[in-house]
């Protein structure tokens, strides 16, 4: 690790996970790197906290652009790398996306097979789509013997734990001191970076915190319950296509299971509603009965940054001010490569690595 005094100094404005990533990042590259973040060490009021954390580009590929599928494959080899060089262990897995759906649905299966097929065809570096039978899915899963007679897998795709990488990101910081500033709201005009006494460079990741400067800004709300289910046994996040109301099933160490589904266009932060907790859960245990004797250990909201094309965007407010934003729901699965764009540009001042990801890299209207 490195904790030199003597390199660059740096500001980065939020920690959540783009933050953390970030500041972390550029502390082992030699930065001075000072932090401050509106709430307080335990990222409550980051949407991070409450992520299932999947990096699954194929099945995201239905709802969002090839940009998003690239950053997509990027991240599911450089989070190996990055966890690689943390001190504390991350769960991590790699073993697919299972995906299902009752029998009434199936013609809106057939629909998101189509465009997970024509993904394959644009991106062919992707694996292939695989079709299952009862007895394939009963292989991947035996626990939902004789519940699905169809679905289908996406090999590849993974996720990871994201709290238990958030707290191991607070501990490399700690230890490469960085200056860490809990509850203290800060905006990019409290400073002049390359100016004399002022940081070298400014990064601005403060998702929604950054939306009197980024006007363009919204809140897309999110309600994500936290099940402890002894009683169930899944491999890999399952994911139900339903009309009205999709869900994913993200099962962490010791049956803990993350299951979320709605997206709301709302910055509206109150707990959730009884029918959308009543819908969540039923739908869960339509996959799998046995969370009908789980435990609820926290049913949590939060509102994910998102710009009006849904896609992340990294701003120049100046020429060493950087805004990155607009991660949507897809944190953990795009972040890496926010991280490598961003620490290609400090160090060069340009970045190949963005045209390849069609990444935008813009400057602020003045």
């Amino acid at each position: 690790m490195n904790t030199k005094t003597s390199g660059p100094v740096s500001v980065v404005l939020g920690a959540g996970l783009m933050g953390r990533l970030l500041a972390w990042q550029l502390a082992r590259a030699g930065h001075r790197v000072t932090v401050y973040e509106a709430g307080g060490a335990d990222a409550q009021t980051s949407p991070a906290r409450i992520a299932a954390a999947m990096l699954a580009p194929l099945a995201e590929s239905a709802i969002t652009e090839p940009s998003v599928v690239e950053m997509g494959r990027h991240a599911l080899t450089r989070w190996p790398q990055l966890l690689a060089q943390l001190s504390q262990p991350v769960f991590f897995q790699q073993e697919g996306t299972l995906i299902l759906w009752h029998r009434q649905d199936a013609a809106e299966a057939r629909r998101f097979a189509g465009q997970l097929q024509v993904t394959n065809e644009k991106v062919p570096a992707l694996p292939k789509v695989q079709a299952l039978d009862a007895t394939g899915v009963k292989q991947l899963e035996p626990s939902l013997e004789n519940r699905f007679a169809q679905g289908l897998y996406l090999p590849g795709e993974g996720q990871l734990d994201n709290r238990q990488l958030l707290a191991a990101l607070l501990h490399e910081l700690q230890a490469l001191q960085v200056e860490l500033h809990w509850n203290s709201p800060r905006a990019p005009q409290d400073f002049q970076p390359g100016t004399s006494g002022q940081a070298d460079w400014l990064f601005d990741c403060r998702g929604l915190g950054a939306n009197a400067q980024w006007g363009q800004l919204r809140g897309v709300r999110g309600e994500v319950a936290r099940i402890h289910a002894p009683e169930v046994s899944l491999s890999r996040p399952t994911r139900l296509i339903h009309p009205r109301y999709p869900i994913y099933i993200a099962p962490k160490q010791d049956h803990l299971f993350v299951i979320g589904a709605t997206e709301i266009e709302s910055n509206d932060l109150s707990p959730p509603s009884v029918r959308s907790t009543l819908e969540l859960l039923s739908a869960a245990y339509a996959v799998h009965p046995g969370f009908a004797e789980a435990r609820i250990l926290e049913i949590a909201t939060q509102c994910r940054p998102t710009l009006p094309d849904n896609l992340p965007a990294i701003r120049q407010l100046g020429p060493r001010c950087l805004q990155i934003n607009g991660l949507y729901r897809h944190g953990f699965m795009i972040s890496p490569a926010l991280l490598d764009v961003v620490l290609e540009y400090v160090q060069a001042q340009t970045t190949t690595l963005a045209a390849s990801l069609n990444l935008r890299v813009e400057e602020a209207a003045p």
